[in-house]
């Protein structure tokens, strides 16, 4: 799977390396800077996967911790009693992966949709400020639930027995990340060669409906061909997969899209140079990935 993603990544290389050669006049910065952002992440990824499974995980609890401070950033705060509440979603990241690290799944499913949901309005509540009370709380609930709850499924998947899956769980992330990602990039060039209707101009413009169908059909085939090979599903449950990964893939994405419309934004960031922000670049697995593992978890765990 890694040497596919690097070939992949060697042949974009090479395309760019000779786009401004054939057609001069066209600007490819973002493009190449795209591709170099691709080249660091995945290499992280793979450094990550070859120290081994604590690694991974801090690696992703390191992603939810930018990807909350991202989204925290974005959104208008009140100065004291937010920052204190701010530091108490911040300190859940390290609780919520060690869940993850010594494997206890009861804890890790619901320390942030209930603990942690209950434990925010109540902290509230103590400090005695009632001025945008439930911005505040639903903010905070909403941003912990996305970047925090949701992301830290991908990393549950190296936690699971490994009797079950005969490639390892590494595969199993690697299935979801690469089908995730793929997914982005096939809806983009299905939407640019068919694409003219737009399927929700008021969210997000640039998709279209050709590009939603081509994207589901094209990950839906991938996790047909690598599903028997990469996880424990059959062919039917492959097939399954590959319809929650594009589609749960194509509403992360535009969820997203809707917050950054409804604050005036492009990106949420610039920290991935042609990506934008670390939430730009996860949108799709803050759906993708929680739909994806309870799908695989009620099936075969």
């Amino acid at each position: 799977m890694l040497s596919g993603v690097f070939s992949f990544l060697l042949i974009a290389t090479a395309i760019t390396f000779f786009l401004p050669h054939k057609n001069p006049e066209k600007n490819y910065s973002e493009l190449i800077a795209r591709i170099k952002s691709w080249w660091i992440m995945i290499g992280t990824v793979s450094v990550c996967i070859f120290i081994g499974k604590t690694a991974l995980i801090v690696f992703f609890a390191f992603v939810s911790f930018l990807a909350l401070k991202e989204f925290l950033s974005l959104i208008a705060t009140r100065r004291r009693t937010d920052r204190q509440l701010m530091f108490w979603a911040y300190m859940s990241i390290p609780l919520q992966y060690y869940w993850v690290s010594i494997e206890w799944y009861g804890l890790f499913i619901i320390f942030i949709p209930v603990y942690m949901f209950l434990f925010i309005p109540f902290r509230m509540v103590t400090l005695g400020e009632t001025e945008g009370f439930l911005k505040a709380v639903g903010t905070l609930h909403w941003g912990l639930m996305m970047t925090v709850f949701s992301l830290s499924h991908i990393a549950y998947l190296l936690a699971l027995p490994e009797a079950v899956n005969p490639a390892g769980n590494i595969a199993l992330m690697l299935f979801l990340l690469v089908l995730t990602q793929f997914n982005d990039v096939a809806q983009y060039l299905w939407g640019k060669l068919l694409g003219d209707k737009k399927i929700i101009p008021k969210v997000s413009p640039n998709k279209t409906t050709a590009g939603l169908i081509g994207g589901v059909i094209t990950i839906t085939v991938l996790a047909a061909l690598l599903g028997t090979w990469l996880t424990p599903l059959s062919l039917l449950e492959s097939i399954g997969a590959g319809l929650i990964i594009s589609l749960g893939g194509f509403f992360g994405d535009v969820t997203l899209s809707a917050v950054k419309r409804d604050i005036g934004i492009k990106d949420t960031g610039n920290l991935l140079p042609g990506h934008g922000g670390i939430l730009d670049r996860v949108d799709s697995l803050t759906f993708s990935a929680p739909l994806f593992f309870h799908y695989l978890y009620f099936l075969h765990y």
